[in-house]
């Protein structure tokens, strides 16, 4: 089995939207209000796209997976109530990350999180950020096994909703 990332490109997009539209369905059927208000949408991953943050997943040629890795910052992450341990140094972070239905179970979300910080760390960041909704169990959980640590929680909008909880991973 052969498995990659690469930057995502427009002709992924229709394997993108699928893979986001199993997630957010996944979230449901788990209870989680996170991406049941129409985000992240096709826009958001045109633009991301034409950003060049946008990675696909490949396993055996097909489009398993996505998520972003964002190395600008965040302003979602000003305000935490917590600490991040690292200050002082630019961060990247992890967003929309998603596997397709057909992958589920098989680890990848491993894989797909340790390409996206070796590709970070060869852009030459050593500080990475990820945040979840606290009803999502299953992201918890990877971003846990991913080394990461949790710093507290940030609000990506002012509703009870937007609450998430933030991790932080320094290497």
């Amino acid at each position: 089995m052969s498995v990659y990332i690469r930057l995502a490109q427009n002709a992924d997009m229709p394997a993108i939207m699928m893979i986001i539209n199993q997630a957010k369905e996944l979230l449901k059927r788990d209870g989680s209000p996170q991406w049941q208000d129409g985000h992240p949408n096709r826009q958001m991953f045109q633009d991301d796209i034409i950003k060049k943050r946008a990675y696909v997943l490949i396993v055996d040629q097909e489009v398993a997976g996505v998520a972003v890795l964002q190395t600008t910052p965040d302003h979602n992450y000003d305000e935490i109530t917590g600490a991040w341990q690292n200050t002082t140094t630019e961060y990247a972070t992890i967003h929309r990350i998603a596997i397709s239905d057909q992958y589920r179970g098989q680890h990848l979300g491993m894989i797909f999180i340790s390409n996206l910080l070796s590709r970070g760390v060869f852009l030459g960041f050593h500080n990475f950020r990820i945040d979840t909704h606290a009803l999502n169990k299953r992201m918890q959980g990877l971003i846990k096994k991913s080394g990461y640590q949790y710093r507290g929680v940030i609000q990506v909008d002012p509703t009870p909703d937007g609450a998430r909880y933030a991790y932080e991973l320094n290497l």
